[in-house]
């Protein structure tokens, strides 16, 4: 059986950032035990309304801000995945945490709890672009985070960064840059700035208050950060992300993100969690309250097997038909700048190949040097990574 994946969401937030558009709230901490021990009635749901014991080789806090989670809750939620999954040998378990919420004997009761990947939210080096993004870290919490990070012995972090930012020069994206490739993390995930619609910060550009962030100085940005990256070592795997050689001398690719991008299964629980399995889409209701009374309502002692992968929280459920499928495979592998979309594993899960499928489509990105074959693998060409959504939109 394919391994599965579990994203584990956690809306709360001291803050909540002007450009951020998760589904995240400030100020509901009061509900967060509640949350979590409905969090854990839809963890044992669902695993028992699978036909068999769901083997899981990654797992993944994101939020929202999980850090803000005491240690116990967090015990919690794991046990019931070791109990009711079978989590596999050298698995990959991920925590996202802002910098200023961390310390050292927290770190070090995560790690001994398992969680053996740490993603801090970074965003920047530069004390005004950091007050811009309504961050509430400054950049000694990073460098805290990290010394500390590595005393409780975690040797997998990665350290996410935005660019594209309003009133944002070239030189001051390429000093943050250098203060965080001084910090040696495995992994790094660079992402260009995008206006949400009704985020505040959207709301201030819209309405004349704030600079439009400059959308050719930001691809300047990200071939920079290529360039940089690829001089320290680091080998871009995907669009937005950078990884270089871990401890073990493998290279710290992100295995959570790697099951979306190759549309293999992954499950979703918590308020807003998405998840895909059995050619199925699920989505879980957005609000943490309305969340914990469907999972209090619930009879979680039994799951429905009839209706996995759905649970008591889910708000849809989209079954692709098999071109939707293909579609999907095709937007989410051409991300994966170096190994793309393989003929031979497509062949292999939908009976047919490439060009059967998308010959017209291929023809005419080639044509235009925004696809390349490389091998039996269809693949971005270095031009196209700034183009990627003109490529995705011809397969779906």
């Amino acid at each position: 059986m394919q391994p599965y994946s579990l994203y584990l969401h956690i809306p709360f937030c001291k803050h909540r950032c002007a450009y951020c558009d998760f589904n995240t709230y400030a100020g509901l901490e009061h509900i967060l035990p509640d949350y979590v021990t409905s969090l854990c009635r839809e963890l044992g749901w669902l695993a028992h309304s699978a036909e068999s014991h769901l083997p899981v080789y990654t797992i993944f806090f994101g939020g929202g801000t999980p850090s803000l989670l005491p240690v116990e809750e967090l015990e919690k939620i794991l046990s019931v995945i070791f109990r009711d999954y079978e989590l596999l040998p050298d698995s990959e378990v991920t925590l996202e945490a802002n910098p200023g919420t961390l310390s050292l004997d927290y770190l070090r009761n995560l790690h001994q709890l398992g969680i053996n990947r740490l993603s801090l939210g970074v965003q920047s080096a530069d004390p005004g672009e950091l007050r811009l993004l309504e961050r509430q870290h400054d950049y000694k919490d990073v460098v805290d985070a990290v010394h500390w990070a590595r005393q409780a012995g975690f040797d997998n972090i990665n350290l996410d960064m935005i660019y594209g930012l309003p009133y944002q020069g070239i030189e001051t994206w390429e000093g943050s840059l250098r203060r965080v490739l001084g910090l040696e993390a495995e992994h790094l995930s660079l992402y260009a700035l995008t206006l949400e619609h009704g985020t505040p910060m959207q709301k201030w550009v819209a309405r004349g208050l704030m600079a439009e962030p400059d959308a050719d100085l930001a691809a300047d940005m990200y071939d920079l950060a290529r360039e940089m990256l690829d001089r320290h070592g680091y080998v871009q795997y995907e669009i937005s992300n950078w990884a270089r050689s871990s401890a073990g001398g493998e290279i710290a690719i992100c295995r959570h993100n790697l099951q979306y991008w190759r549309l293999l299964p992954y499950l979703g629980f918590g308020a807003g969690a998405h998840g895909f399995a059995d050619s199925t889409h699920t989505a879980n209701v957005l609000s943490p309250a309305v969340y914990i009374q469907r999972l209090q309502a619930a009879d979680c002692e039994d799951g429905d097997r009839g209706l996995f992968p759905r649970t008591p929280a889910s708000a849809s459920v989209n079954k692709l038909d098999q071109l939707e499928e293909m579609g999907e495979f095709m937007m989410m592998g051409l991300r994966l700048v170096q190994e793309g979309v393989s003929d031979e594993v497509f062949r292999q899960r939908f009976g047919c190949g490439l060009v059967e499928v998308y010959s017209s489509q291929i023809e005419g990105l080639l044509e235009k040097s925004l696809l390349e074959w490389r091998k039996e693998s269809l693949c971005l060409t270095g031009a196209a990574r700034l183009l990627g959504n003109q490529v995705f939109v011809e397969f779906i």
